[in-house]
Formats: C-alpha cells, structure tokens, sequence
C-alpha cells in the first residue's frame, strides 16, 4: 500500500487506480465522477496566554515548576483539579493575596510585589490551562 501525504495527490492516485482497475477488468468508467471529497475542518487554535505564560517564566516557575513548598506543578491534574473547582475568584484571590494552606505557602504575587493583578490573573490562567 502507498503511503500519500498530500490529499491531493491521494485522491488523484486512487482515482488512476480505479480507473486501471475498471480497464483490467473490461470495464468502462461510469459517465458520472464522483463528488469530491468535502474540505477538513479548520479548527481555530486557541489563542495563547503570551503573558500569563511570561510571567510563570519569570516569577511563578521559580517554585511551580519544582513543586517548592506544596506548589502544584503545572499538569499535575490530581494537585491541580481540588484547586481548579473551587474557581478562579479563589486562585487569584490565594495568587494575589497569599494563602497558606495544609501542602505549603503562597506567597502574595509569587513573590513579584510589582506584578499587577492582571499579570497575576494572566499566570493563574496560564497554569490552569496547563493543568485541566
């Protein structure tokens, strides 16, 4: 079997071989082509969080990433998922504010006192989607 990366080239190639086919076999082709394919689906990447992935880079990786002291690293759904359901007001309240809880401390801002809300939100975002 032929491998065709191009779906071009791949209906074209199947059409020629049916076609060779239908002429081994003492047939003709039928006065009707067949309907083309339909296009693929073009599904929208979602947009990146360019600022929410920055200032995780800059400021909440320092102890996201390694799991210092109880914070959850990014994509473990299990640390994640109790955090998640209670709602994003709660993690960018804890994020903002601080929160010290059963697994560790949350410094207010990560640590970054000139992060605005925003920048904070914008990084909470980011982990989230990281972790669903």
């Amino acid at each position: 079997m032929r491998y065709f990366p191009n779906p071009t080239a791949t209906v074209a190639a199947v059409a020629a071989m049916t076609l060779a086919l239908l002429a081994a076999c003492g047939q003709k082709e039928s006065a009707e082509a067949p309907p083309p394919p339909p296009p693929a689906p073009v599904v929208a990447a979602a947009p990146e969080n360019a600022l929410g992935k920055s200032i995780f880079g800059k400021t909440c990786a320092l102890c996201h990433a390694a799991g210092v002291a109880g914070a959850p690293k990014p994509g473990d759904k299990a640390d994640w998922g109790p955090r998640i359901a209670q709602g994003n007001e709660i993690l960018y309240k804890h994020a903002i504010e601080g929160f010290t809880g059963a697994k560790g401390l949350m410094p207010a801002r990560g640590g970054g006192a000139a992060l605005s809300d925003d920048e904070v939100k914008a990084a909470v975002d980011h982990m989230v989607a990281l972790s669903k």
